[in-house]
């Protein structure tokens, strides 16, 4: 946030004042404590954004093939006449790990826009990432880990890892979603009444909930190269320190089996002295 809105907000909960006065730097430490988030400065200042409006409407058009548009209208039949409302669904993320979708509703369209944003911006979450395709091997997280799936009303949506470089497999409303999590490649499997856009997108928004859900083994975290949030750059990963206790453990191992070939060799050549030994004393013997 700049710092002349910074100014102006006056914040109004004690996490907003934390914020503000620089207590918190940090927006994982919200999120994995599961404080939740009631102004959206908030996130304003601990991340930097990106902002698009997801087409869930459809113009009016001859036989229902109106081009798609980010209002949905509605209206409703009074005595007094029809009374229109217009909805959006906004998305915001930092390509780097988190994202947020909201869903507003007024009877004009610039606050029913300005809803749907900061109402994104309070639903904010991580996103789990990482290389889950067996046909690639990168060691970096540009898809995920595994395979979810995410149902609302009677679309049902499958996400798929893919390898690097494949891209984003999926519908161009969901790819906007992806891209802005900070997924590269993905693969995709849908059933149901997809054309309804907003389920479409919400079962999509489970999906990724439910990566967060699943409970991973430590050793799984560095072959999958699982990353929860964002990667940091100034502090050090979660993946490293696995790395270090993993190369930790393959360097006693390496000396474990240093000195076990050692011992070998060892009782081997003595072995080999005892053999020669037998075979001079049977010589001589003989002789």
């Amino acid at each position: 946030m700049n710092e002349e809105t910074n100014r102006i907000w006056k914040p109004k909960t004690e996490l907003g004042r934390k914020v503000f006065e620089k207590e918190l730097k940090d927006i994982d430490e919200i999120l994995n404590k599961g404080q939740t988030i009631l102004e959206s400065e908030i996130v304003d200042n601990l991340l930097t954004l990106e902002s698009d409006l997801l087409l869930i409407g459809q113009s009016k058009g001859k036989f229902g093939g109106g081009q798609r548009r980010i209002f949905r209208q509605t209206q409703k039949k009074t005595r007094e006449g029809n009374k229109p409302k217009f909805t959006t669904m906004a998305v915001v993320g930092d390509k780097n790990g988190h994202l947020g979708i909201g869903y507003g509703k007024s009877k004009e369209t610039v606050p029913a826009r300005e809803k749907a944003k900061r109402k994104a911006k309070l639903n904010i979450f991580k996103i789990r990432r990482g290389c889950g395709s067996w046909q690639c091997s990168c060691n970096e997280p540009h898809s995920i880990p595994f395979s979810v799936e995410g149902k609302c009303g009677s679309v049902k949506i499958k996400l798929i890892p893919a390898p690097k470089g494949k891209g984003l497999c999926i519908e161009n409303e969901c790819a906007k979603v992806l891209s802005l999590a900070g997924i590269k490649d993905v693969w995709s499997k849908t059933e149901g009444q997809t054309k309804n856009k907003i389920n479409l997108i919400l079962a999509c928004e489970l999906a990724l909930k439910k990566l967060l859900e699943m409970k991973i083994q430590t050793k799984h975290l560095e072959e999958l190269s699982i990353m929860d949030g964002s990667v940091k750059k100034d502090e050090p990963e979660v993946l490293q320190d696995i790395t270090e206790e993993k190369s930790a453990v393959n360097t006693t191992d390496k000396k474990e089996a240093e000195t076990k070939n050692t011992e070998s060799k060892s009782k081997s050549k003595e072995k080999t002295k005892e053999k020669t030994d037998d075979k001079k004393s049977k010589k001589n013997k003989n002789d």
